[in-house]
């Protein structure tokens, strides 16, 4: 008999006419052991939250036998944004519970990861401005962003109310109190916190252990990842910033003025992650709670689940908040930078790519022959400040049989000859990594580190003893000086802050990149933002007092970029739909950096960016503002596209909460009006229906600038746009033709309206292929 429960996540679709219908089960002796979550899902008819979660405990006990044995077995019951449940089950009894009238799917609770100052004057939004977005949108006043992360350390600066207004009409949260967490934690900026645990204790089968404090029974973050990006998104101003005095400044977010409201479903303790369950029930009471937009740093490995799949919560719990007018931003990984390795695809979710700035903290090396080279370093302390002995890895190898010592992994120096020394490694690979490199190096006696690895975006500190990341033409230059010396010695510098010298921004190597592998139409990222080395508050860590910020590197940290542009976006524009500020942000981002040459991206080939690696481009918040012209989708668009990939009645229906008839009512996947066309199958010809609505002045005419794919030929019908009083929303078709006799790779060009104040420009990606 099966005797084992797991947490599953059952996705149906029941009317009120179904209450009393489902059949009744059997009783099986279960063991009291309880493995995996599973999620059921419904089409919610009424809207009252008491009556669903009726529905929600009678399916269930007739499923079970008893309303004892319901409320025994049920973690979450979502019936705000959409409507389902989370139980524990054994096998037979979710297989029996997916027979049930209107079931659409039953499925096991899946883990999810993290994707993990200046970068705000970088693009242009200087508090000191009274012209740009920030002052234009009383920086992001009466909007509430929600982020789904780690929690939040509460008594950060970042946090503080100074200057805030009172908390808006529309916010029906709490502050949900727990371990080291009240409600007097929660003030007119940090307004709202919520806490899930059920999905996470059940997945993990261990309580957690507050004692050793691997995690906080609360909405208190352990990790720092959630403080650190909701305070990139919203934190409130902090006067001489810096991160071991390093990148010190005016700290603040993106919309300084918004409200923040944090829902905590990442933990740390076990193996860690933020699960299915626990992830539907922050966008359930985050659509509750009146949140105007929202912030997600969180995701599942390639490969993919596709958007009618409730193994993807993200998709599914971003469709509904989407549906409910709310923004939703998310990274796009940091898998890249090969290609297909984007994550949180849907066509609803903002995709943000992550970027480097034009800050860099150089650190010099100078040798024993008095040649200085340059890397770089966020590692101020420890230093001897004087020349010492250096020596490579590969010398002091503990074992002469294997090329262990060359990365400078964890047993492979000899402690010996390793001690007083500073040790050169050479990274062999993009697993390993300049911390793990240190922690071999300071075990084994070493003083310090100098890591040479293929160029790669971010830095983070050693902790325990000075470290400089150099790139192998470096790290080869220091090697032939140990060679040549017969006492090689060197000495580490301090790493200095330098801003504006170095051409940017780049696309991080990191970043996850295009085509989407679920649905290559769909273009994947959307944007891209700073997301390599920024600094933003953190949870204080080490024995000694602690500034409060940390420098961290991700597309987590791009995120939040985005959420905090579309808060001040929202506030000056408070009716845009999602599908509005996506295309405000892509229409008007740019492909050239600082020196006025294309962007370029940091992967293997550092070629020109393309639409792959970073969207539209980066973005530029004071052109977002007044687009001109949008590409607007309504909640019925996306049901309609869904059917067009292939997608059955019933699966669409379970997504979405609708009763969607996918025979009648579908859309050719190519004519979703995205701000981006994909063909990744052009057979000699395709047309391209889309539609754009006047933002801008009333009476405008727009001409179109092509700028077609190498290969391929695009008519755009018609070629000027006009619009008057009674005309705001204007089709146009655009048709590609390819003359080409062999199978191509993606080709990108774009297409621009222009009219005399505004430049409306879409990417276009497409592969032609001959049958």
């Amino acid at each position: 008999m099966d005797t084992k429960l797991n947490l599953f996540v059952v996705l149906t679709l029941v009317s009120i006419q179904f209450l009393s219908t489902f059949p009744k089960a059997a009783i099986s002796n279960v063991s009291i052991y309880l493995h995996t979550t599973s999620e059921i899902k419904l089409e919610k008819e009424n809207e009252d939250p008491t009556v669903t979660k009726m529905f929600h405990y009678k399916m269930l006990s007739d499923l079970l036998g008893s309303k004892e044995a319901a409320k025994r077995s049920m973690l979450y019951s979502y019936k705000h944004g959409f409507s389902g449940f989370a139980a524990r089950l054994t096998d037979s009894q979710a297989k029996e519970i997916e027979a049930f009238p209107g079931v659409v799917q039953v499925i096991p609770n899946q883990v999810h990861k993290f994707h993990t100052t200046r970068s705000w004057d970088f693009m242009g939004l200087n508090d000191h401005s009274t012209t740009n977005l920030l002052t234009k949108s009383n920086m992001g006043e009466g909007i509430i962003i929600g982020v789904i992360d780690s929690g939040v350390w509460p008594e950060s600066e970042s946090f503080n109310d100074r200057g805030m207004n009172p908390i808006p009409p529309h916010w029906k949260g709490i502050c949900q109190e727990g371990q080291l967490f009240n409600s007097s934690n929660c003030n007119k900026k940090l307004i709202g916190a919520r806490w899930f645990v059920k999905g996470i204790l059940d997945q993990s089968q261990t309580p957690i252990n507050i004692s050793n404090g691997e995690d906080i029974l609360s909405a208190r973050d352990c990790s720092g990842h959630g403080t650190h990006t909701a305070s990139i998104a919203a934190g409130n101003f902090v006067v001489n910033a810096n991160y071991e005095g390093l990148a010190a400044g005016l700290a603040r977010g993106g919309a300084p003025r918004a409200h923040l409201a944090v829902y905590k479903v990442c933990w740390s303790f076990g193996h860690g992650g933020c699960t299915d369950a626990d992830l539907l029930k922050a966008f359930d009471k985050a659509i509750q709670d009146g949140v105007d937009i929202l912030s997600v740093s969180i995701g599942i490995s390639i490969p993919l689940f596709s958007y009618a799949d409730q193994r993807n919560s993200i998709a599914i719990g971003s469709f509904h908040a989407t549906a409910k007018g709310i923004t939703v931003a998310c990274s796009a990984g940091n898998d890249g930078p090969t290609a297909m390795t984007v994550e949180n695809t849907a066509p609803w979710i903002i995709t943000v790519a992550a970027t480097t700035i034009d800050r860099a903290f150089p650190t010099a090396i100078t040798l024993g022959n008095n040649l200085t080279l340059w890397g770089q370093s966020v590692d101020t302390r420890m230093h001897n400040h004087g020349f010492t002995g250096i020596t490579f890895s590969d010398r002091i190898a503990l074992n002469d049989s294997d090329d262990s010592a060359l990365g400078c992994k964890r047993g492979s120096l000899n402690a010996t000859l390793a001690a007083g020394q500073i040790i050169l490694c050479f990274s062999q690979s993009s697993t390993q990594n300049i911390f793990s490199a240190a922690i071999s190096v300071a075990e084994a006696g070493g003083v310090g580190l100098i890591f040479a690895q293929y160029r790669s975006d971010g830095l983070e500190s050693c902790h325990y003893i000075p470290c400089i990341k150099v790139d192998y033409e470096v790290g080869t230059q220091i090697l032939s000086y140990i060679r040549k010396a017969r006492s090689p010695i060197a000495k580490l510098g301090i790493p200095k802050t330098i801003i504006g010298k170095w051409v940017s921004p780049k696309v991080a190597d990191f970043s996850g990149r295009g085509p989407s592998s679920i649905s290559p139409t769909v273009l994947k990222p959307d944007i891209a933002a700073p997301g390599v080395d920024i600094i933003a508050a953190y949870i204080p860590f080490g024995t000694e007092k602690s500034s409060g910020f940390a420098l961290l590197t991700g597309t987590s940290m791009s995120c939040p970029h985005i959420a905090g542009i579309t808060a001040l976006i929202k506030s000056v524009h408070k009716n845009w739909s999602p599908a509005a500020i996506r295309s405000a942000l892509v229409t008007t981002a740019s492909q050239k950096g600082t020196d006025g040459s294309n962007i370029a991206e940091e992967g293997s080939t550092r070629k020109v960016a393309d639409p792959f690696d970073m969207g539209g481009g980066v973005v530029n918040p004071n052109r977002a503002i007044d687009p001109g012209l949008i590409y607007d989708i309504e909640t019925n668009d996306y049901v309609k596209f869904l059917c067009g990939t292939g997608f059955r009645s019933k699966s669409v229906s379970g997504l979405t909460q609708t009763k969607a008839n996918c025979t009648k009512n579908r859309l050719n996947e190519l004519n979703l009006n995205l701000p981006s066309i994909t063909i990744p199958y052009l057979k000699r010809k395709v047309t391209v229906s889309r539609k754009v609505t006047n933002v801008g002045p009333v009476e405008s005419m727009y001409k179109a600038v092509v700028e077609a794919p190498q290969g391929v030929k695009m008519k755009v019908e018609p070629q000027i746009l006009r619009f008057n009083k009674t005309t705001q929303i204007v089709p146009f078709k655009v048709t590609f033709f390819t003359t080409g006799k062999v199978y191509g790779d993606y080709r990108f060009g774009r297409l621009t309206w222009r009219d005399p104040k505004h430049t409306v420009t879409i990417p276009i990606s497409m592969r032609a292929i001959f049958v």
